[in-house]
């Protein structure tokens, strides 16, 4: 079973790796050490919540969280920005269980909910839908409404 935790400064030697990989996946070229610079900004800064999944205390996955307001709402709500499970742990439940905690945590801190953006042919399009999140009628935006 993957452990999941918040992560923190710390745990930048793990994650590094994996947003390397994540990157790649877009079609990015590797780049370890400007992903390193640009991880430790967004801690130094406090821009961003990142879960960490590890299984078999090997990194496996994360979500990137950014923060952000709705005016109409006056409330601040989450954009799941990135969410990554490295190739050999997927079809574990992984995404799942990040997307779950994000879930937690969003209600934890009372926030309006979590929004996020995928492309049209992404087949986690299933387990977002599978776990509440709601695509709108006119785009490929999907939101979850904490409760």
């Amino acid at each position: 079973m993957a452990k999941i935790t918040k992560a923190s400064v710390s745990d930048l030697p793990k994650l590094i790796p994996l947003f390397d990989q994540y990157r790649i996946f877009y079609k990015q070229p590797s780049d370890l050490k400007a992903a390193e610079l640009f991880l430790q900004e967004l801690f130094r800064l406090k821009e961003c919540v990142v879960f960490l999944a590890e299984q078999d205390q090997q990194a496996a996955g994360f979500t990137l969280l950014y923060k952000t307001y709705s005016s109409v709402s006056m409330k601040p709500y989450f954009i799941l920005n990135d969410l990554y499970v490295a190739p050999v742990f997927r079809q574990a439940g992984i995404g799942s269980m990040l997307l779950e905690k994000t879930q937690e945590y969003c209600k934890s801190l009372s926030y309006k909910g979590l929004a996020l953006e995928t492309a049209v042919d992404n087949p986690a399009q299933k387990l977002y839908e599978k776990l509440g999140w709601q695509k709108d009628s006119h785009c490929f935006h999907y939101f979850w409404h904490a409760k």
